[in-house]
């Protein structure tokens, strides 16, 4: 896997629909306390406390690319770790309109992510590495609430050669579930990905499994697709779950994006 696959898969897809990000802070904070802890069901509950998206800035910024590792059909769950090793990652993303900051609810938002040796499900070995593939651990998505808000419980990724560490994103509305537990149709309208502070991967690349990975990490300012855009490129919110590194991180992000 290098940064070039990645950066020719940019070349490829035009940029044709606007999406925003809108910077998070206390607005994911406050959308967290009542998603973080939801069950693995394909819809989120809505969280206690009002939808508060609607008073945010939103902040216009491009697509970016869906990357060569995309496998379609996923299932649509709220876990999508699978057992696999690694620091629990609880992320609560909100998808609000871009127009007018409301919330969003039954869109799907779906995820993809190398595990921490950097091998994504589906196109193990390209890393380097012999694990078994069942070509579904690390992917899956969850419909928002009324609120607009997913909940995604997964591991905090690995890395692989040429690309920071990230997670794939993709924002489908009007699809149909199905009886295998996946999605068809549909109308996807956002292509991103969601990055993490070098601060934190440097204290979670020295814990194991991480520490394995001997592949050279690529950190943000070095990517070739992170734009330095922090909230507005995808650039999580991430806060500790307990005293160390290995209790893992709850990251908090507003999605906007345009319909139709």
């Amino acid at each position: 896997m290098t940064d070039t696959s990645d950066a020719r898969s940019d070349a490829r897809t035009p940029i044709g629909r606007r999406t925003v990000l809108v910077a998070t802070g206390a607005t994911a904070a406050t959308l967290a306390v009542g998603a973080v802890a939801a069950t693995d069901s394909p819809t989120t509950e809505a969280p206690a406390t009002a939808p508060v998206a609607a008073a945010a800035v939103c902040t216009l910024t491009r697509e970016m690319t869906e990357g060569p590792y995309y496998l379609d059909g996923q299932y649509v769950r709220s876990d999508i770790s699978e057992g696999k090793a690694g620091i629990p990652l609880k992320l609560t993303l909100t998808v609000v309109d871009d127009d007018t900051c409301a919330p969003l609810g039954n869109a799907l938002v779906e995820l993809w992510h190398a595990d921490a040796l950097g091998e994504y499900s589906g196109f193990v070995g390209n890393n380097g590495h012999n694990e078994p593939d069942n070509g579904t651990f690390l992917r899956g998505g969850v419909l928002t609430n009324s609120s607009g808000v997913a909940a995604i419980t997964t591991i905090y990724p690995g890395w692989y050669r040429g690309r920071c560490v990230h997670i794939h994103v993709k924002v489908h509305t009007n699809v149909t579930l199905t009886a295998d537990g996946s999605f068809t149709g549909g109308q996807e309208i956002h292509t991103g990905q969601l990055f993490f502070s070098e601060t934190i991967t440097t204290r979670v690349a020295a814990v194991s499994p991480y520490a394995t990975n001997t592949v050279t990490r690529t950190t943000l300012a070095q990517d070739s697709i992170y734009d330095d855009g922090g909230a507005a490129s995808g650039l999580l919110t991430l806060t500790a779950l307990g005293s160390s590194t290995s209790a893992g991180y709850a990251g908090t992000l507003t999605l906007g994006v345009e319909q139709g």
